[in-house]
């Protein structure tokens, strides 16, 4: 008999070789080369992303081992030490981020550039009563812009003025619309030395453009309500590389801000308070060039 020509299939064909197994702890094997990272929390599998390398899915193991499970940690390589500045820098990182945050830098790859940026900023300033001096000492004011029911509600997003977007944080054709895919991930630094992430995205429903992922969580945190205020600033560091950074003022009601009958909230610029305004890191955010003019300014939809 022809074995070749066998109208039967052969078992063999239909099973999959079994992958090899890794000698790294949290690290499974890719049927495409590639090793994925994971890590169970109450008996839950939490994915950490998939990796070229079987060391480097091991360091992400590693990574999320330590800001789960803290000096109790078992991991692959010597783990983080206080007693290392390096080490220490780090720890310090991983205390400041949610479990949240750090997956989700794990999965996207952006974990090592996010520290990076916390490093220098360290470098550049240190905290001063909770504030840093050096990066927001030197920092320019973009903009700002009070919020909105709408944008500290249900929507979670935020929309930015079209003058402004456009201006600061312009998209390419190729990056506007609604789709999932669509948009830019925009890092922005608040005074505390946290790093915040949000999407920006060009809705052409609304012919707006809004921050959404990141920015309800930022909401929650800073505890804004309608009437607050949220500033965009700028910074360039000695490579010239530009870094975004965000602040908020809470506003008490009838302080130096009041709301309108419609939906939006206007910054209220009498005679009378042009002395006042608000102020940011002792900036007076109301009098920059580079705030927002209250006269006729509705959200740019």
């Amino acid at each position: 008999m022809d074995l070749g020509s066998s109208s039967g299939s052969n078992p063999t064909e239909e099973i999959s070789p079994k992958l090899p197994s890794s000698s790294y702890k949290g690290v499974v094997p890719q049927h495409n080369g590639r090793w994925g990272a994971q890590i169970y929390e109450h008996h839950r599998r939490i994915w950490l992303g998939t990796f070229a390398d079987e060391a480097e899915a091991a360091r992400s193991y590693d990574i999320a081992a330590q800001r789960f499970r803290g000096r109790d940690a078992a991991t692959n390589f010597p783990p983080l030490t206080e007693t290392d500045p390096e080490n220490a820098s780090e720890l310090t990182f991983l205390s400041a981020h949610s479990k949240v945050e750090i997956v989700d830098m794990l999965r996207k790859h952006t974990y090592h550039e996010e520290l990076r940026h916390s490093r220098r900023n360290q470098q550049l300033g240190r905290n001063v009563g909770g504030r840093r001096t050096g990066t927001w000492s030197e920092r320019e004011l973009l903009f700002y812009k009070v919020v909105t029911p709408s944008d500290v509600g249900k929507l979670n997003r935020l929309v930015i003025p079209k003058q402004h977007a456009e201006k600061h944080f312009p998209l390419r054709e190729g990056d506007k619309g609604e789709e999932g895919n669509k948009g830019v991930l925009l890092n922005f630094e608040d005074a505390e030395g946290k790093v915040w992430r949000f999407r920006y995205s060009y809705w052409n429903s609304s012919q707006s453009y809004v921050l959404t992922k990141g920015w309800s969580r930022f909401v929650k945190e800073k505890g804004l309500n309608p009437g607050d205020v949220v500033s965009f600033w700028r910074y360039f560091d000695g490579s010239d590389m530009m870094q975004l950074l965000i602040d908020c003022k809470n506003v008490q009601p009838g302080e130096e801000f009041a709301a309108s009958s419609s939906s939006d909230v206007q910054m209220n610029e009498s005679e009378e308070n042009d002395d006042q305004g608000v102020r940011l890191f002792g900036v007076n955010i109301a009098s920059s060039p580079g705030g927002s003019s209250s006269r006729g300014n509705t959200e740019n939809r």
